[in-house]
């Protein structure tokens, strides 16, 4: 649209350097790191409970948001409008800015729907008014930071926005009707497998291994581990540590039996072994990994 790439430009122009710096940083707050980084300090630091919930939450929300992209199938604006939209802060940085498999498609803004259901879910567990206020403060400035990078248009943020929370009700909705968790969790997988027939981005088989995996950890962890929240400082930041040496450690070490061209390729093939790697990953920090927090924290 043609009033929506206006804005778009007019953004970066009067913004400049600080509207590309404050972009990247809320642009990381929204994303993989930023969302890793929340999820792994509620798992660990704070309600082990409301840490599952959310990575759920999260997975769930990637899935659906990337299997909406493949049908709508809207171009980015830098794609779409490439003398007028600069790519300040594109999805992958190694990758060409017209490589839909890396970039993905436009709408909806799923930095500005994962925020939302993210934020607005702990904000209903922490139940404080600083949060709330927190929560929507930074929900507005990552959709901001979408529009200004060039990732996204208005609209797909403001359709981001209005689906975070409508993830937000379909989960409270499965946990009132449903009361068996391991049924929530087959509908969610229900929900999110269709996305194998018509789907070619890697977000999509990325938050599809994220959701095996942390159905898996779910399970494994509550009958073979059962760990205890600790307000421990020093056991709090150990535990944070450990979860990302092993996320980048076997990101790194997952990879290397294959070719790097292969695994760069838009190929099913390729797709499906990242899905397996991330749900390697997130089985073993959210499963496994906890086995071990007694050797640490034992009370001396």
């Amino acid at each position: 649209m043609e009033w929506e790439a206006g804005i778009i430009e007019s953004m970066q122009s009067n913004l400049g350097g600080i509207g590309k710096a404050l972009g990247s940083v809320f642009a990381f707050i929204g994303g993989e790191y930023g969302l890793m980084i929340l999820l792994v300090i509620v798992l660990f630091c704070w309600k082990k409970e409301a840490g599952q919930r959310l990575a759920l939450i999260i997975a769930a929300l990637h899935v659906w948001f990337a299997m909406i992209k493949a049908v709508v199938k809207r171009p980015r604006p830098y794609v779409e409008y490439p003398e007028r939209v600069k790519a300040l802060s594109p999805v992958d940085t190694k990758a060409a800015l017209t490589n839909v498999a890396a970039q993905g498609y436009s709408f909806p803004s799923m930095h500005s729907g994962s925020s939302t259901a993210s934020y607005i879910s702990l904000a209903r567990e922490i139940k404080k008014k600083w949060f709330w206020i927190l929560a929507v403060a930074l929900i507005l400035l990552v959709g901001i930071s979408r529009v200004v990078t060039g990732n996204h248009y208005p609209t797909d943020v403001l359709a981001g926005w209005a689906l975070g929370f409508a993830v937000i009700g379909i989960f409270a909705l499965l946990e009132r009707v449903v009361r068996k968790e391991w049924v929530r969790h087959l509908i969610l997988l229900g929900t999110a497998l269709p996305g194998l027939f018509f789907v070619r981005t890697e977000d999509y088989y990325t938050s599809l291994g994220l959701m095996i995996g942390a159905i898996a950890a779910i399970a494994f962890e509550r009958r073979f581990v059962n760990y205890q929240d600790t307000r421990n400082p020093l056991a709090m930041i150990l535990r944070t540590a450990g979860a990302f040496i092993i996320y980048f450690g076997l990101n790194t070490l997952l990879k290397m039996p294959f070719n790097k061209d292969f695994l760069a390729s838009a190929s099913l093939g390729a797709l499906l072994i990242r899905t397996a790697r991330y749900t390697v990953i997130m089985f073993l920090i959210m499963g496994v990994y906890p086995k071990i927090f007694p050797l640490f924290e034992r009370k001396r």
